[in-house]
């Protein structure tokens, strides 16, 4: 129980720290960094698949059987990271909103304030449901929590950059920005504590959150990531994106020597 302990914490620790990427960009130029997004979308989405039908609906299944429960945990994560994604874009139709507002009317900062707080609490829930997932994931086994935590960070890295560019939008400064962004990233520490208490006092726990991470990932990679990757991509950038999808599967796949 101690080194699932330490590995969690370890892990989530990671995870929150990804929250710094944002200051990294502020040195490139933006159309470089969107270049490169693009890739890290394909990997993260190419992450998160091989995790679900590599590592975690193989477990969830081994676990339980494929049962009906197992289905509806998988439902149940679909659902919830919808429900967070339509927070998310709420905030981007605001953001485009406000916009075309400012080009009529130069006072936004009122708007754009509550675009950050609003932000920082989506994100946090966010990071703290996947705290809970990543120890879950421990209380399973070793390397599925390994397994878990890198599809978590790959996601993280342009999932972050876009929140600390939101933030900046928002009005607020440059450290104000990170700081807010990391207050909301270490939501993933509570998230994982919260989850070996819960996995400890209850095998339906573990039972539950395999299977339903498993759906939050496959809806986060379909639903918000692959889309992202068919605009206006030129053939070279299509080859890349191919590859690095690939190559986020493979990792997954090569993951399984550790079991």
């Amino acid at each position: 129980m101690i080194s699932i302990v330490f590995y969690t914490f370890l892990s989530v620790i990671i995870v929150s720290l990804i929250s710094f990427i944002g200051a990294i960009t502020l040195s490139f130029k933006f159309h470089k960094i969107q270049n490169y997004l693009l890739i890290l979308v394909s990997l993260s989405a190419g992450s998160l698949f091989g995790d679900a039908f590599i590592h975690l609906l193989p477990e969830a299944v081994e676990q339980a059987g494929f049962t009906l429960s197992v289905s509806l945990s998988v439902l149940a994560g679909m659902l919830l990271f919808f429900i967070l994604e339509k927070f998310i874009h709420l905030h981007h139709q605001d953001i485009s909103d406000s916009k075309k507002i400012s080009s009529v009317q130069k006072s936004t900062h009122h708007h754009g304030y509550h675009l950050g707080v609003m932000n920082v609490l989506g994100d946090g829930i966010h990071n703290f449901i996947d705290g809970l997932i990543i120890a879950g994931s421990f209380m399973v086994g070793v390397p599925i929590g390994i397994a878990t935590t890198i599809a978590v960070i790959f996601h993280e890295i342009p999932q972050e950059i876009g929140d600390f560019g939101v933030l900046l939008y928002s009005g607020m400064p440059v450290r104000k920005a990170l700081f807010f962004n990391f207050l909301s990233a270490i939501t993933a520490i509570a998230g994982g504590a919260v989850g070996l208490i819960l996995g400890s006092s209850s095998e339906a726990f573990t039972t539950m959150v395999i299977p339903f991470a498993a759906g939050g990932f496959l809806y986060i990679a379909g639903t918000n990531l692959i889309p992202e990757l068919h605009k206006e991509c030129s053939w070279k950038e299509s080859v890349l994106h191919v590859a690095a999808l690939v190559l986020g599967i493979g990792i997954m796949a090569a993951l399984l020597f550790l079991e």
